[in-house]
């Protein structure tokens, strides 16, 4: 097989991947939002199958960038095209294991009534799952528009992160719920926030790979 061709199928069956995983995150993220809203335990354990899915995914991935790496030898645009992905499913990955901590979370709510509404906290599960969507379709689609508009969506969730905040001080400054459960919900805010972080940083691997250009690090360019 000549080596471009060679080349173009490992890419392919990267991005191949890269697709199941985002698919298996998003999964994760519904099913930790319905193991917290729903108090369903069946879910919460299918968060754990999930991140052992998005898990082995990274691992398949970060060898076959490392293939590529090491054996096609690729220049210029090729390179920051593979190293970007090796940046994007370590986000990813992240992004699972942050699923799999709220649903841990969920569960050690039990029947315990919620004293707060869940409304912002579900908003922010569902900016997110379009953001790491959004980050995942950029990068194989090489859509720069779409990679920079998640920066954007991502002062959305530090918005709702922060209003999260505020009601849950006033619920407590009001002792009008327990101090555990507010904490509780707090953790699982910040999870969100970091899912929105994590999500942000794919939409810059993916300018890089495109641009060349980190927005991050002017100065880091190929």
């Amino acid at each position: 097989m000549p080596r471009r061709a060679n080349y173009e199928r490992e890419l392919q069956d990267i991005f191949d991947k890269l697709v199941l995983m985002g698919r298996s995150i998003e999964t994760a993220i519904e099913k930790c939002v319905k193991a917290l809203t729903e108090r369903d335990a069946e879910a919460a354990h299918e968060v754990f199958e999930e991140d052992k899915q998005i898990d082995r995914l990274e691992s398949e991935i970060e060898q076959s960038c490392l293939r590529l790496l090491v054996m096609e030898h690729p220049m210029a645009t090729d390179f920051r095209e593979v190293s970007a992905a090796l940046k994007v499913i370590t986000d990813l990955e992240r992004i699972g294991d942050q699923a799999r901590d709220i649903a841990e979370i969920a569960m050690q709510f039990n029947t315990e009534k919620y004293t707060k509404r869940l409304d912002n906290i579900s908003q922010m599960a569902i900016i997110v799952t379009q953001m790491v969507k959004d980050g995942v379709q950029a990068y194989i689609t090489r859509d720069l528009e779409l990679a920079r508009s998640i920066y954007e969506i991502d002062d959305k969730v530090d918005a709702l992160f922060d209003t999260v905040i505020n009601d849950l001080i006033e619920q407590m400054k009001q002792k009008s719920g327990g101090a555990k459960q507010v904490v509780r919900l707090l953790m699982i805010a910040k999870y969100f926030e970091r899912i929105g972080d994590h999500a942000t940083n794919v939409g810059e691997w993916v300018e890089y790979a495109i641009t060349g250009t980190h927005p991050k690090n002017e100065g880091m360019s190929l």
